[in-house]
C-alpha cells in the first residue's frame, strides 16, 4: 500500500463532549466550530435539549449553536447517554448540583460500565443516588455541595472531570488527586480559560469556584484519538507520506507519539497555536521499520484509548511489546483488553493478557482471520488498518460501529491509500 496526501480528522470527540456540556451551563450563546457529529455526541445533545438548553444538530461541516441556561430544568424523561461514558460521568456531575430527580440510562454496553467510582465521591458532596448506584440506570436527586478533597481510585479524566463540574455548577472547591499518570486535562483547560483557578500542588490537582461560564466562540481540533488510526495506516505502509492537519496536540493525549517514537515510527508533530488552552498542529507519518517496546504503568493513562492501535502496530514490529497494569480496558467499551489480544491471535498473531499485563509479539506473516470487534470502534478502527497489508484478508464483523467516533473512517481510510 502506498500512503499519501493530506486529511484532517473530525473534531475531537473529548472536548466536543465539554465544549457542549460547559456551553449550556453558561450565559449567551455559544458557537463550536469543527464539532464532532458522531453517536456519542449527539448522544450529548439530546441529553442537554432535555435539559432546557438549546443545540442546533450535529451536522458535519456545520457549525453548532448552543443557548445556555446558567441552571438546567427538570428531564420530562430519562436522559439516554447511549453508548457514551464520558456523557453519562460527566452528565452526574452536573445534575449533582441541580435540586431535582433525574434518571440516568444508556444502552446495553454503558450499563456494564462501573459508575460507582463517579457516584461515590459525588454522594460524599451531598448528591443522592436511589437503589443500585454502581451501574446505569441510576436516578440522581441534586441539591447544595459540599467541598471535596478525595484520593481517586484510578487515574480516570471522566472520574475527574465529574467531580470538577461539579464544583462549577454547585461553587464549590474541589480537589483531587490521581494515583498514576496524569489523565488528560482538557476539562482543567477549559475551566482556566473561564477564569476558575486550577492548580497542582504534590500530586493533587485543586479546583476553587472562582470563574465565570460565559458564551464562547471555539474551533473544535481533531481528535488524537482518532488520527492515530490513520497514522497507524501511514506506517504500516510500503511507501508515501502522511499529513493529518489540525490534530489536538494536548500534551496529556498524545503519549501515543513518545511510545511511537522508541518504537522507531517516523513520525513529526508540528504544532500551531493554542485555542481556549487547547494546542493543534499538524502530524506528518511515513512508513516505518519498527521495534518492540515496554510500556509502563505510568504512561497509560495518556494513551489509553491508543492501545487497540498501539498493539496493533507491535504485532508487526521485531521483538516483543509489553503494556503495563492496562486492566482499565477491561471496562471500556467492551472488554478491550481482551478483545485485542483473541483478535490478534484470530489473524495469525501473538499476543496474551497476563493480570493487567499485555503482551504483544510481533511476525511479518500477512493477517487472516475473522475480527469479533463487540460493538467497540477502537478494535474495528484498528483491525481495519490492519487489514491494509499486504497478503491480509481480514474481515470485521462490526466495521460501522467505528461511527462512536469517526463517522465515515472507511472511506477515510481508502483516500489516504488503505484500499485493500
Amino acid at each position: 500500500m502506498k500512503i499519501g496526501g493530506a486529511i484532517r480528522v473530525p473534531g475531537d470527540k473529548s472536548i466536543t463532549q465539554r465544549a457542549l456540556l460547559l456551553a449550556a451551563l453558561g450565559g449567551g450563546t455559544s458557537t463550536l466550530r469543527g464539532a464532532l457529529s458522531s453517536l456519542d455526541t449527539r448522544a450529548a445533545a439530546r441529553v442537554l435539549r432535555s435539559l432546557g438548553a438549546g443545540v442546533s444538530p450535529l451536522r458535519d461541516g456545520r457549525v453548532v449553536r448552543v443557548a445556555g441556561r446558567r441552571r438546567f430544568a427538570p428531564p420530562p424523561s430519562a436522559l439516554d447517554c447511549r453508548n457514551s461514558g464520558t456523557v453519562a460521568r460527566l452528565l452526574l456531575g452536573l445534575l449533582a448540583a441541580h435540586p431535582f430527580s433525574a434518571l440516568v440510562t444508556g444502552d446495553r454496553s454503558l450499563r456494564r460500565r462501573p459508575m460507582g467510582r463517579v457516584t461515590e465521591p459525588l454522594a460524599a458532596m451531598g448528591a443522592r443516588f436511589e437503589g443500585d448506584a454502581g451501574h446505569l440506570p441510576i436516578r440522581i436527586r441534586g441539591g447544595a455541595l459540599r467541598p471535596l478533597r478525595c484520593q481517586l481510585p484510578v487515574s480516570s479524566a471522566q472520574l475527574k472531570s465529574a467531580l470538577f463540574l461539579a464544583g462549577v455548577a454547585g461553587a464549590v472547591p474541589v480537589a483531587v488527586r490521581e494515583p498514576e499518570g496524569r489523565s488528560r486535562d482538557h476539562t482543567e483547560r477549559m475551566l482556566r480559560a473561564f477564569g476558575y483557578s486550577v492548580t497542582e500542588d504534590g500530586g493533587w490537582i485543586a479546583f476553587e469556584p472562582d470563574g465565570r461560564l460565559s458564551s464562547f466562540d471555539f474551533t473544535v481540533p481533531g481528535d488524537f484519538s482518532s488520527a492515530i488510526f490513520l497514522a497507524g495506516a501511514a506506517v504500516l505502509a510500503e511507501a508515501g507520506s502522511l499529513r493529518i492537519t489540525g490534530v489536538g496536540l494536548n500534551p496529556t493525549r498524545t503519549g501515543a507519539l513518545q511510545v511511537l517514537g522508541r518504537m522507531g515510527a517516523q513520525l513529526a508533530a508540528e504544532p500551531m497555536a493554542d485555542v481556549l488552552g487547547e494546542p493543534a498542529g499538524d502530524l506528518v507519518v511515513a512508513p516505518s521499520a519498527l521495534i518492540g517496546t515496554t510500556v509502563g504503568a505510568g504512561e497509560i493513562p495518556g494513551l489509553i484509548d491508543e492501545i487497540p492501535m498501539l498493539a496493533v502496530l507491535a504485532s508487526r514490529a521485531s521483538g516483543h511489546t509489553t503494556f503495563r497494569h492496562v486492566g482499565e480496558l477491561r471496562v471500556k467499551e467492551s472488554n478491550r483488553l481482551a478483545l485485542i489480544a483473541d483478535n490478534l491471535r484470530a489473524v495469525g498473531g501473538r499476543a496474551e493478557v497476563c493480570g493487567d499485563d499485555l503482551h504483544v509479539d510481533g511476525t511479518d506473516r500477512p493477517p487472516r482471520g475473522r475480527v469479533r470487534t463487540d460493538g467497540d470502534h477502537r478494535i474495528a478502527m484498528a483491525f481495519s488498518v490492519l487489514g491494509t497489508l499486504r497478503g491480509a484478508r481480514i474481515a470485521v464483523d462490526d466495521p460501522d460501529c467505528a461511527a462512536v467516533s469517526y463517522p465515515g473512517f472507511a472511506s477515510a481510510l481508502r483516500a489516504v491509500g488503505g484500499r485493500r
